[in-house]
């Protein structure tokens, strides 16, 4: 059997009657439903919705202490090395590698032969010399000599007393005492070894106390100020803190990279901190009242920070300066008093200028 003339071109009539029928349909949906969401809302202000539940925080001011971490490296609050002041033999070392010695203490001898007899020659002299000025005084009452021969005598005897302290002082400069009192490093010479100055013969670190340089951008001058208390940490003692405080802050500012240079000092009673070390230092001030609110309050928004401020009952969305992260807290520097109330929870659901209500009493941040 074969279908009749014209069917098909009516069956095409009616497809396509039903397609635009449904096409119609879902564009009266879309409109209806204000682009694909809940009805009732197209055409609808923001200001004029239903209010949303949310929970909201008070911001309050607490007191903050103006913090800054830094790296810093511990050097010794005395350090030298050991060195001859004149080339010669040592002849006895007296001290040994590790020992605490004090200001004044002969660590090495050099050769001193040529020295000693020097000093000898010159203490005969003065003796002679003293004698003939002692004898010319009493002759000079009697008129045996004269007051010239008596100023020569004089005069030779202060030139060879010269002599004998020259001679002191070369033999002392035979003698390598310590500077200061402080802690021995390693021996890097024997007994019997040729030394000119400049040598190490080794090192003297006073170590009672370290100083710790580090430096902080200048941004932070403000809030520096010597004898200011800091904190520092090292990997080596984990857990441990060693209080200090600044010394001195340098009078430059290093204009490459804009930061400026500390110097503290660390108690070092038990001989824990070594020159050298890598310390993690933070450095405390004064305490000030700053605005906090809690970390969920906020609302990024690219590289800006928002929150939404609730006032008379509705939501604003406000931009905010965010300043210390602290757990589960942030600082706000701008955009915000204390006592300004902010969402917390509902965000998202939140229209600027939307109403709110809230679904919690109102707390205060840190209340109890």
């Amino acid at each position: 059997m074969y279908p009749r003339p014209g069917f098909t071109t009516l069956q095409k009539a009616i497809t396509t009657v039903v397609v635009l029928a449904a096409a119609a349909l879902a564009a009266w949906i879309w409109l209806a439903t204000g682009n694909g969401g809940a009805p009732a809302q197209r055409g609808v202000s923001a200001e004029d919705r239903p209010p949303v539940a949310v929970v909201t925080v008070a911001a309050r001011a607490r007191p903050l202490f103006d913090e800054v971490e830094a790296l810093g490296t511990t050097r010794a609050r005395e350090a030298v090395e050991i060195t001859p002041r004149i080339a010669s033999v040592i002849t006895a070392i007296h001290f040994r590698e590790g020992e605490l010695v004090e200001a004044g203490e002969v660590l090495v001898e050099l050769d001193n032969a040529e020295e000693r007899a020097a000093l000898a020659e010159a203490e005969a002299r003065v003796i002679d010399s003293r004698a003939q000025f002692r004898r010319s005084r009493e002759l000079l009452a009697s008129k045996t000599v004269s007051e010239s021969q008596v100023t020569q005598l004089e005069a030779n005897m202060n030139a060879d007393e010269a002599r004998l302290r020259a001679a002191q002082a070369r033999l002392e400069q035979t003698l390598v005492r310590a500077p200061f009192a402080g802690r021995i490093g390693l021996r890097q010479v024997s007994p019997g070894s040729l030394v000119n100055p400049g040598v190490v013969i080794t090192t003297l670190d006073d170590l009672s106390s370290v100083r710790l340089d580090f430096t902080v951008p200048e941004t932070f001058l403000g809030v520096l100020a010597p004898g200011q208390a800091i904190a520092a940490s090292s990997v080596a003692y984990e857990g441990r803190r060693f209080e200090g405080e600044v010394r001195t802050i340098d009078t430059r500012v290093d204009p490459v990279t804009r930061a400026v240079t500390i110097r503290a000092d660390l108690p070092n009673d038990e001989g824990l901190l070594k020159p050298g070390m890598f310390l993690t230092v933070k450095l405390t001030g004064e305490s000030k009242l700053r605005v906090v609110i809690p970390e969920a309050a906020l609302v990024p928004e690219g590289d800006r920070q928002n929150v939404y401020l609730v006032r008379d009952g509705r939501a604003w969305r406000t931009e905010v300066a965010v300043g210390r992260r602290l757990p589960g807290e942030v600082e706000i520097l701008e955009g915000l008093r204390a006592g300004d109330e902010v969402v917390v929870e509902g965000t998202q659901k939140v229209a600027n200028g939307g109403r709110v209500t809230s679904a919690e009493p109102v707390a205060v941040l840190g209340a109890s």
